[in-house]
């Protein structure tokens, strides 16, 4: 059975931060509050509990489109090959905040995502979920928990939550009500920005 941790964006408890970090390190799956809605993930290094995570997406892992969620920029050079000046303007224009940007991929990428030539970054304006990033020292992947229910889509609600996700994951954290509308997924790897979905984060930035 999953463990509810109550965390307060404004100013995440560290003891708190560092039982669901402890988690990740050792494999478990954790559902946290982002600037969009409410994610599903693990320690991206850890290929045990990425199964999971895909297992429960109904996808396989070399297949999978996981986000990585970084603590801010400063890491982005870890996975990422050396992007122009023009995308790292918009890069530093729009995070943190609700954009996942697909950017070209290098060889540290973990050894199951090695064959992609792409990657998914989100920097969220969520100081809990980059607390964990912080406290792991290295990014979590991030994928939706959507709804059977195609008119709700993503529960926002952490209690229902836990209620529908109780066996499959360790810890939900509660981190107040999140929002229902997915980020904006930005492709930055063709000759113009393509947008790929259009969601919370504004288009008008390109």
């Amino acid at each position: 059975m999953a463990e509810m941790i109550r965390i307060y964006e404004e100013n995440p408890n560290p003891k708190q931060i560092e039982r669901v970090v402890e988690v990740l390190r050792n494999g478990g799956l954790v559902i946290y509050p982002t600037d969009t809605i409410y994610g599903l993930g693990c320690d991206i290094t850890n290929t045990a509990a990425l199964e999971k995570v895909a297992h429960l997406r109904g996808v396989n892992l070399d297949k999978a489109n996981f986000s990585f969620i970084c603590e801010d920029l400063s890491n982005l050079s870890d996975y990422v090959r050396q992007i122009d000046t023009q995308t790292f303007k918009i890069l530093k224009r729009t995070l943190p905040g609700p954009y996942t940007f697909i950017l070209p991929g290098n060889n540290n990428l973990p050894k199951v995502f090695k064959k992609k030539k792409t990657v998914g970054i989100r920097v969220p304006d969520n100081n809990i979920c980059r607390a964990l990033v912080a406290g792991l020292g290295n990014p979590i992947i991030s994928t939706s928990i959507r709804d059977e229910d195609e008119v709700l889509e993503y529960t926002t609600d952490p209690e229902l939550i836990l209620e529908k996700w109780d066996h499959h994951v360790d810890i939900v954290i509660d981190g107040g009500y999140g929002d229902n509308l997915p980020s904006t997924v930005i492709d930055l790897t063709t000759p113009t920005p393509e947008v790929i979905r259009e969601g919370k984060g504004s288009v008008d930035i390109l």
